[in-house]
């Protein structure tokens, strides 16, 4: 097993979605928020190889509810330059803390094991590095470079921070040529200061117009959490600005309070609101719509690529 600073996944994969002081009530989940937790060999195969990666995960560090559902799949989320983050989100389970020095083979490992995966998908995303110069922006693209020389037919997915919208940090990142630039808008203009701090709205919005502009064909995609606050008309105002820069697919998840930390959650919305939502986000144009209690970015992202793939031919076909 490969000696490496991130290889506490190992050991981390079994985390509560919620956690509660021992002298505080139970949070009680609505009953469309349980199910049975998979597990067996191929989960285990997939343990393994993460561990041996030595590069983190998103599914462990931010503590995610479809880990286990995910890794009996075959499926994982790396997360490359660290598991320590230089922000603090206050939705977010990821360690705040100064960041080790990025690792130089990282690239290889992370290559390798999605090699070793055979997964036809990958969704890669990173700690927020406010603190090198590029944050991270060329170590990221020298993963997705790896990443397509090992695994040629692999599709590439990214999900990084905003980078400040530094048009030269998004240009070296388009120019490694992932087929999704995925950055999540994370919550409602109203709300984002209060939930991410170090980042803004607008800026979230114009990391995805640079994309566009930058490389027009790689697919745009961002994510929203629901359950923090926000009102029906704010999530159809955000579906409207994300449509507004051109963002192609869309995801909408339940968010989930993952630590006493965190901001609890205001609403468990049902399953019948979040079909509601993909409706009205279908209406408005985008390619493809995720939606559901369980929905994550990186959540069935491959089903969710094809279908995008499938609607971009019907559309250059007409």
């Amino acid at each position: 097993m490969a000696d490496h600073a991130y290889q506490r996944n190992a050991d981390l994969v079994s985390l509560p979605v919620l956690t509660t002081k021992p002298d505080a009530p139970k949070r009680r989940l609505p009953p469309w928020l349980k199910r049975p937790m998979p597990g067996g060999n191929t989960f285990a195969r997939t343990k393994e190889i993460v561990a041996d990666s030595g590069v983190a995960t998103v599914c462990v560090e931010a503590r995610c509810p479809n880990l286990t559902e995910c890794w009996a799949k075959k499926h994982a989320t790396f997360m490359i330059l660290g598991d320590l983050c230089t922000r603090r989100c206050h939705f977010c389970a990821v360690t705040t803390a100064k960041p080790l020095p990025p690792e130089a083979d990282e690239p290889e490992r992370l290559a390798e094991a999605i090699a070793d995966l055979g997964l036809n998908h990958v969704v890669v995303t990173a700690v927020a590095r406010d603190d090198l110069a590029d944050e991270g922006a060329d170590h990221y693209a020298r993963c997705v470079e790896r990443i397509h020389d090992l695994c040629p037919t692999t599709s590439v997915e990214v999900l990084p921070a905003d980078f400040h919208a530094r048009r030269e940090c998004i240009q070296r990142l388009c120019d490694a040529r992932p087929e999704i630039y995925n950055h999540n808008i994370e919550t409602v203009e109203r709300l984002s200061p209060s939930i991410r701090p170090a980042a803004r709205y607008r800026r979230s919005l114009e990391v995805l117009r640079l994309v566009k502009e930058i490389a027009p064909h790689i697919v745009t995609k961002s994510g929203i959490m629901v359950g923090l606050g926000e009102t029906w008309a704010e999530l159809l105002q955000t579906f409207e600005d994300l449509r507004s820069v051109d963002c192609d697919v869309l995801t909408v998840g339940q968010y989930l309070q993952p630590g006493d930390i965190q901001k609890p959650v205001s609403k468990y919305y049902t399953p019948d609101e979040f079909d509601e939502l993909a409706a009205e986000a279908r209406r408005m144009g985008f390619l493809s719509v995720a939606s559901g209690p369980f929905v994550r970015s990186s959540y069935n992202a491959a089903e969710v690529f094809e279908e995008t793939q499938r609607r971009l031919s019907e559309t250059n076909r007409t």
